[in-house]
């Protein structure tokens, strides 16, 4: 027989008393066992377990996680990305304004820029004796106070209408947008048949008004009203556009009590509006100012055989015509430079005139 392998206990061995287990404790509230509560939707309570971190956690936790590369990475990543607007910026706005204020030191012509002749002061002191520049000077001023001031009054009475409720607002508001988007060059070819001495049309009302053909070309006065107006077209919708911005920011708490006090619609535009549109109109004036002093495009297309001259007898020749005269048609690219110099620091000083006067008037009220 074969024998059995499995061994027997032995028996000198006394048996060990097990010990009893103990009986399962009933589940107490918060001990996770036992059947889940279901909320409203049916699902059950979490129980003890790993906590799902959310995107909070689990971004610190990357975040401490990350080399001394990716934290470096991650701090200049913002100057990386703001890096081409100053590389542009440097590249065609800082080096041309420093190095026309260097060309301005020194006698160059726009054939030889690179061979320069320092003269010191002598560009800027020649225009304090130079009688075409003082006419183009006086002519961007007058131009200046001629198209702004109309403009900008139409601009904040065509806002203060298109605020209130007005059949088809919208479509007034594209075609107030309308002139600002047509290009300079279609808009003066425009007024130059219009303001035609001969077949124009503004002089065609004027003669059923009983007044003769004027020469709104080689007049003085008329000229620059012509080129005035030019700039008046183009840009009254684009002040009385970011006028109705601004009055839409305006409490309609203020129109209401002018109204319940018995005040006009007049009243109302003056004592509510204009009041409220202060800052801006302070705005629209400067930016105004700006562009009526690099006034360019508009005198030179007006007269198109006179070019640069700005007229037979430089009677609406502006200082950006001038400047333009100077370095690109006498090639003098050293007196151009000191002109465009001389441009740029006539508006710092306007503009410190307005700051230094705003804060004085601060100062008395407070």
């Amino acid at each position: 027989m074969a024998s059995d392998t499995t061994t027997a206990p032995d028996d000198d061995t006394p048996d060990r008393p097990r010990a009893p287990r103990p009986d399962p404790a009933p589940p107490g509230p918060g001990s996770g066992t036992g059947p889940r509560k279901t909320g409203a939707r049916g699902k059950g309570t979490r129980g003890p377990g790993p906590r799902r971190t959310g995107a909070r956690g689990s971004g610190r936790r990357g975040t401490a996680s990350r080399g001394p590369g990716a934290r470096r990475a991650a701090r200049w990543a913002p100057y990386a990305y703001v890096a081409p607007f100053f590389a542009l910026f440097g590249a065609f706005g800082l080096f041309p304004l420093l190095y026309t204020g260097w060309a301005s030191l020194h006698r160059v012509e726009l054939t030889a820029p690179s061979d320069m002749e320092w003269v010191g002061l002598r560009n800027y002191s020649r225009l304090l004796t130079d009688e075409f520049f003082h006419n183009a000077l006086g002519n961007t001023v007058t131009i200046g106070v001629l198209s702004t001031v109309p403009q900008l009054l139409m601009a904040l009475g065509i806002a203060h209408l298109l605020h209130h409720r007005l059949r088809g607002s919208l479509f007034f508001r594209v075609v107030a947008l309308t002139p600002y988007a047509t290009s300079v060059a279609a808009a003066t070819l425009v007024f130059v048949l219009l303001f035609g001495r001969d077949y124009g049309l503004v002089n065609w009302v004027l003669g059923l008004a009983g007044v003769g053909p004027v020469d709104w070309q080689n007049g003085t006065w008329a000229s620059r009203i012509a080129v005035s107006t030019i700039v008046v077209w183009r840009w009254t919708g684009y002040n009385a556009l970011i006028y109705l911005a601004a009055l839409q920011a305006v409490p309609g708490e203020l129109y209401e009590a002018a109204a319940l006090d018995g005040a006009s619609r007049w009243r109302q535009f003056a004592h509510v509006t204009v009041p409220s549109l202060r800052p801006t109109i302070l705005f629209t004036c400067v930016v105004s100012t700006i562009g009526a002093t690099q006034l360019f495009g508009e005198p030179l297309l007006y007269n198109g055989s006179a070019g640069a001259t700005g007229g037979s007898e430089h009677q609406f020749q502006t200082l950006g015509l001038y400047l333009y005269e100077q370095g690109w048609v006498n090639l003098h690219l050293g007196r151009a430079s000191a002109i465009a110099w001389t441009m740029f620091l006539i508006l710092v000083l306007l503009g410190t005139a307005v700051a230094l006067t705003g804060a004085y008037r601060r100062r008395r009220a407070g």
